[in-house]
C-alpha cells in the first residue's frame, strides 16, 4: 500500500489556487433572465433614437450635434447611449459586479436627466414648437427599466 501525503507546498498552491478562482468568482454576477430584458431595453434605447424626440428631428441628431434643443436633451442622448447602450454590452458580455453596479448608477442618473428634458421640452417650447416626441419618451421608459433591471442585477451579489 502506497501512502503518500501532500506536502506542505502542495497544500499552499492548491490553497493559494482555491483562492484565486473563489476571488474571480466573487467579482461576477450571473444575470439570468434579467439578461433577456436589459437587452431588450438597450434595443429600445437605440429605437428610440431613430424616432422623433422633439418635432420631426430624431434623437440620433440631437446626440450627433446636428440639431440643438438645449443641455437637457443632449445630456440625456450622451447618458442613455453612455450607460443604456455602451455601459450595459459591457456589463453583459463581461458580467463583472462593478460593471452591472455602474451600469445601474449610471442608468438612473440617466433617467433623472430624461425627466428634466422632457421637463425642459414642455416648458421651453416656443408659441407654436412642439413638445417631447414619442423618441423622447420611449427612450426614458426604456431607461426607467434599465435601471430596474441593472440594480436587481446588482443586487443579486452577496
Amino acid at each position: 500500500m502506497n501512502d503518500q501525503s501532500p506536502s506542505p507546498d502542495d497544500l499552499g498552491a492548491l490553497e493559494a489556487e482555491l483562492a484565486e478562482v473563489e476571488r474571480r468568482v466573487a467579482r461576477r454576477v450571473d444575470p439570468g433572465v434579467a439578461a433577456l430584458a436589459a437587452a431588450v431595453g438597450v434595443l429600445l434605447v437605440l429605437v428610440a433614437l431613430m424616432l422623433p424626440w422633439t418635432g420631426g428631428v430624431p434623437g440620433w441628431q440631437i446626440l450627433a450635434g446636428i440639431e440643438n434643443f438645449g443641455a437637457l436633451p443632449r445630456l440625456f442622448t450622451i447618458t442613455s447611449v453612455g450607460f443604456g447602450v455602451l455601459g450595459s454590452a459591457v456589463a453583459l458580455a463581461t458580467r463583472y459586479w462593478a460593471a452591472t453596479f455602474v451600469c445601474a448608477v449610471g442608468c438612473g442618473f440617466s433617467v433623472v436627466n430624461g425627466v428634466w428634458a422632457i421637463w425642459s421640452r414642455q416648458v421651453n417650447v416656443p408659441q407654436g414648437g412642439s413638445g417631447p416626441g414619442i423618441g423622447l419618451v420611449l427612450a426614458v421608459l426604456a431607461m426607467i427599466a434599465l435601471t430596474a433591471c441593472w440594480v436587481r442585477i446588482a443586487g443579486r451579489r452577496g
